[in-house]
């Protein structure tokens, strides 16, 4: 029963490896550089960061949203909200609200949380928040709630539209962070169960 529910949680484990090797095909495609980690299942962006060992700002959280009757894919840095209401208003939406979980599901196949920042792979026209060029490395979930992908942002945003700009800060998120940050990082991913290994063009621990 653990196991089933942690699969639906997931959004199914058949779909999610289905993204997973998508992502890595895209990314072979385009000769990028990459690392891949199994970790235990992180829900949130600062459960997601702890594991990882990394900051809060370096996570790119992907949300799926209705502008004027279409679906629209931003993604934006962990540490920030989506200013929907300074969004709409400059860019003359009439109508504009995030997807709920059964609409992620039905365009991505997965569940909130395990979505890549591919707009393209699910047909959906994306836009990044300009922070996210300020990252070095940046991380994200690959599909699937215990697998996380870490890469240059250099080919995200060769990959997106137009930037956002700057979307305002959550305050509280890093709070959680501190006792993780303050260890090792090698420690750390041995205390926390993260399994490295690069893609043939990246680089090894």
């Amino acid at each position: 029963m653990v196991a089933s529910n942690r699969q639906a949680l997931r959004g199914g484990g058949d779909v999610s490896e289905a993204v997973f090797e998508r992502i890595e095909q895209l990314l072979a495609r385009y000769g990028a550089a990459y690392r891949v980690a199994r970790h235990a299942p992180v829900f949130t962006s600062a459960e997601a960061a702890a594991v990882r060992g990394a900051e809060l700002a370096s996570g790119a959280k992907a949300l799926i949203c209705k502008a004027n009757g279409q679906f629209v894919f931003f993604v934006l840095p962990a540490d920030r909200k989506l200013a929907s209401k300074s969004l709409r208003a400059s860019r003359g939406w009439k109508s504009f609200r995030f997807a709920d979980r059964d609409e992620v599901h039905q365009l991505t196949g997965l569940a909130p949380g395990a979505i890549p920042p591919f707009g393209s792979l699910f047909g959906l026209k994306t836009l990044c928040d300009a922070r996210l060029a300020e990252q070095t490395t940046i991380n994200f979930n690959a599909g699937d709630h215990a697998i996380s992908i870490s890469m240059s942002y250099t080919i995200i945003c060769a990959w997106s539209s137009p930037s956002l700009g700057r979307s305002p800060k959550v305050e509280c998120g890093a709070a959680a962070l501190g006792p993780a940050r303050s260890m090792p990082r090698r420690r750390r991913e041995q205390r926390l169960g993260v399994r490295w290994r690069s893609s043939p063009r990246g680089y090894r621990r």
